[in-house]
């Protein structure tokens, strides 16, 4: 069986075109590892630059690589138009068995389906109610992901949905959907976890986006508000926070302050191998944002044994659902989070000993790739 999956090339995002390798997303990166272990599956990925940059043939002995040059016209400016008929001509020479669009938050989902070919697409964020919790302004890049979003739903075959609530989310534009969870980095699981043992002051991590609805700056205060009534310990941020942006500007600028007083610190962004030696330094993952599609920090977090506290929003409730160590609290009530953590800090900072084995039950990436296959076996099928 032959699929095409298209998907972001971080390279292009970031604007690093001198890097020589590929990256994609956490989830992206999890399921291709999956997809790489079934021997019956040839796996043609596809993304879109605009700067010529290094591209290597293959990513594994089952997996191509192919990085179509297209000019900064042919992007958001025109719907994308330029890399939709570039990845359709691709497309073409190819004649995949089913192109997989990977997510609608750029031009991967709307290019899968005007391939021409049978197309899936995996929501990874939803950018409707993203916008919408942004108060995404007309034309902004945001109301405009929204916008493509709600006009390719339809006209693919059917929608990968990481939780129930995306899928509540999209079942009112999709024709059909299925519930398949991101899947979690073979490397969470496979690197040893550290022997237990207790620090002189806690960590508690924050990992994502510095954005107005992950709410950084809201657990700043309230990370302020348990240091002043004496606990001790660190609250450490890891992820892109713009300076150029108003939130962004903001977070550091509180951070500053923070990291003056002592009770939190900025650590920037991190490797693979850096975050996951960042959990197993830390204690908890603190997690609470007001839109949330899945919530893959969360069960990476899991998969280390992390103790954790979030808000019952989005997909985090599926991850934490039946997990030792997981407490969630509604978006409003911040004063039973802090009350929380705090219990939590005065008992000892117990962490939990069985989230990994449920993580890896759940979203090991040989789990989510066998799922891949059973739905394009039964989607090709159907045509």
């Amino acid at each position: 069986m032959r699929i095409t999956v298209l998907t972001t090339d971080n390279r292009e995002h970031q604007r690093t075109y001198t890097e020589t390798q590929p990256r994609f997303g956490p989830a992206i990166e999890a399921v291709l590892q999956g997809l790489a272990e079934l021997p019956d599956l040839e796996i043609h990925v596809i993304s879109c630059t605009q700067q010529l940059m290094h591209a290597p043939a293959k990513l594994s002995e089952n997996t191509w690589f192919h990085l179509l040059h297209v000019p900064k016209i042919g992007w958001l400016r025109t719907g994308y138009q330029g890399c939709v008929r570039a990845i359709r001509r691709k497309v073409r020479e190819l004649k995949p068995d089913i192109v997989h669009g990977q997510g609608t938050e750029r031009e991967c989902a709307l290019s899968a389906a005007f391939s021409g070919f049978p197309n899936v697409v995996t929501i990874h964020g939803n950018m409707t109610t993203v916008a919408q919790a942004m108060n995404a302004r007309v034309g902004s890049f945001l109301w405009c992901a929204a916008l493509l979003e709600r006009f390719t739903l339809p006209r693919t075959l059917g929608v990968f949905c990481n939780s129930a609530y995306t899928e509540s989310v999209v079942e009112r534009y999709a024709r059909q959907t299925w519930r398949v969870p991101n899947a979690v980095r073979r490397e969470f699981f496979q690197t040893p976890l550290p022997p237990a043992s207790a620090t002189a002051k806690p960590i508690l991590l924050n990992i994502g986006e510095i954005s107005p609805y992950k709410r950084q700056l809201a657990l700043l205060e309230l990370a302020e508000e348990l240091y002043r009534e004496g606990h001790s310990f660190e609250l450490q941020f890891i992820g892109v926070a713009d300076p150029r942006d108003k939130y962004g500007a903001a977070f550091r600028q509180r951070i500053e302050a923070a990291e003056r007083i002592g009770f939190a610190r900025y650590l920037g962004t991190k490797s693979l191998a850096e975050l996951i030696a960042a959990l197993d330094a830390a204690s908890a993952l603190v997690h609470a944002p007001s839109e949330e599609a899945f919530g893959l920090v969360v069960a990476e977090a899991l998969a280390r044994n992390l103790k954790f506290f979030g808000t019952k929003v989005g997909g985090v409730t599926d991850i934490a659902s039946g997990i030792e160590g997981a407490e969630l609290f509604p978006l409003d009530d911040s004063s039973a989070l802090k009350f929380a953590i705090a219990q939590w800090l005065r008992s000892g900072c117990p962490r939990p000993e069985s989230a990994v084995r449920e993580m890896q039950r759940r979203y090991d990436p040989g789990v989510i790739a066998m799922r891949h296959a059973e739905i394009y076996r039964a989607v090709i099928a159907s045509r």
